[in-house]
């Protein structure tokens, strides 16, 4: 029975590590400025927490096999353990994990801090809502218009569900979408927030994750690198609409982008 538990215990440290070494269980190809570091702090993490799992698992392994019961096996008996041992492992553990810390603080913060921010960036305001995501683009004024929690209405959608106040100058020209449009090599300027409960917008190819939290107006920046359709996806379970929370961003030229804003523009005219 030892023998056979330990089998079991190697079989699946060693099947579960292959898809992660493997990559079939990655991310998919990045297509932002940031994917480099991101990646690399990532596949980092899982480098070294990687090892540790193996050791832990085949170590596990082998201790089920070397211990088990069998007819000249003595009486089971208890011990405090190793204090020394448990003091080490503790110690390391502390110094792997604030490690990884310290060195992922750079690349959390090249996304919200570090930053000198371009006269040509784009500015959009992401709401998300139960149970849907609108985007707001400040319009030919660069400003974005007042909003008040008074005037919100997500069963109208649009500009009244995001609360757009009509009696502000700078709102006139604001353009709310369902859809994201974003021109591509230029870096964006995301104004996170949400009306009712916490949800995550997730865009995995722009390797793009921040809770938005009801209450809190979050910047963030990150820069497209290629044309193409991603997917948006809520990564915090919001309600029993949560599979509702899906969305695309459109990474298009600045030839189309101009064309898609202008024609948003006319719309509400």
């Amino acid at each position: 029975m030892g023998l056979a538990l330990m089998v079991l215990i190697w079989l699946i440290t060693l099947v579960s590590t292959y898809f992660f070494v493997a990559k079939t269980w990655w991310l998919p190809v990045g297509a932002a400025a940031s994917t480099g570091f991101i990646d690399g702090q990532f596949a980092l993490t899982f480098i070294l927490m990687g090892v540790v799992f193996l050791a832990a698992q085949l170590g596990l392994g082998y201790i089920v096999w070397k211990y088990r019961e069998t007819p000249s096996s003595p009486p089971v008996s208890y011990s405090h353990g190793n204090t020394m041992l448990e003091g080490v492992w503790t110690l390391l553990t502390a110094v792997l994990f604030i490690g990884l810390n310290l060195m992922g603080s750079n690349v959390w913060a090249s996304q919200r801090f570090d930053r000198e921010v371009p006269a040509d960036d784009v500015k959009v305001e992401v709401t998300g809502m139960q149970f849907a995501w609108y985007f707001r683009y400040p319009g030919p004024d660069g400003k974005f218009g007042k909003t008040s929690p008074n005037l919100m209405d997500p069963s109208a959608g649009g500009e009244a569900a995001v609360g757009l106040s009509n009696n502000d100058p700078a709102a006139k020209d604001d353009v709310v979408t369902g859809t994201m449009f974003l021109p591509v090599n230029r870096e964006v300027d995301v104004s996170l927030r949400a009306v009712d409960v916490i949800h995550s917008f997730f865009v995995p190819q722009l390797r793009f994750k921040q809770d938005a939290v009801p209450g809190l107006n979050i910047h963030m920046h990150f820069t497209p690198t290629a044309i193409g359709e991603y997917e948006i996806a809520c990564a915090e379970l919001c309600g029993l609409g949560h599979y509702k929370m899906h969305g695309m961003v459109h990474v298009v030229s600045q030839e189309d982008y101009d064309k898609w804003l202008a024609a948003r523009e006319a719309e509400k005219q």
